[in-house]
């Protein structure tokens, strides 16, 4: 069974008015005015997902009556499949193999250690001109964190200071003993 989501734009009916869809959209998700700016910002919002057909129908026929076009996407479709390849196989020459990995040879013109990116769909086309190194991988067991650098011992001058006696008290001040307690004896009481 497929499952559906449903994604806002700011897509207005062509004849809607942008104060009223906003309203209508507000009454229909009960929306603040913050949660109105984003829904109206212009980017790709998903309102709802892991619908049936028949429930991103209703959601689409009722925001459309409200002013507001959304778009239906199955998202069964968007499930990637990855092919997985054999392994390259290993040199039985120790002189020849290359315990580097070295990175396969892109299909389209590069400079030398660019990596050169196509894109899979749509959403990816707007990565095609990125220009990203090409980092390669690690052979296995290789440490692939740089060393840390050397720190020099901070120099201190220490002269101005001297240590306390053995036996010393190096604790707080004493307290001033508390003054005597007046004499209340003569006072007393009635009820």
């Amino acid at each position: 069974m497929a499952r559906y989501e449903i994604a806002f734009s700011a897509q207005l009916v062509p004849g809607a008015q942008l104060a009223l869809v906003k309203a209508n959209v507000a009454k229909l998700f009960q929306a603040d005015e913050q949660r109105l700016a984003l829904l109206f910002s212009g980017r790709r919002i998903v309102i709802k997902s892991n619908l049936d057909a028949a429930g991103a129908e209703k959601y689409r026929s009722t925001l459309e009556r409200a002013g507001a076009v959304v778009d239906v996407v199955c998202i069964d479709d968007e499930i990637e499949e990855i092919v997985l390849t054999a392994p390259p196989a290993e040199a039985s020459d120790p002189a020849v193999a290359n315990p580097v990995a070295t990175p396969a040879p892109s299909v389209t013109s590069s400079p030398a250690g660019r990596l050169q990116v196509a894109p899979r769909d749509e959403y990816m086309a707007a990565f095609a001109e990125v220009d990203a190194p090409d980092f390669g991988i690690a052979p296995l067991g290789d440490d692939v964190q740089d060393e840390k650098p050397q720190v020099a011992a901070p120099v201190l001058d220490l002269s101005q200071f001297s240590l306390a006696p053995p036996g010393s008290d190096m604790g707080e001040a004493k307290k001033a003993p508390p003054g005597l307690a007046p004499d209340i004896s003569h006072l007393k009481l009635q009820n």
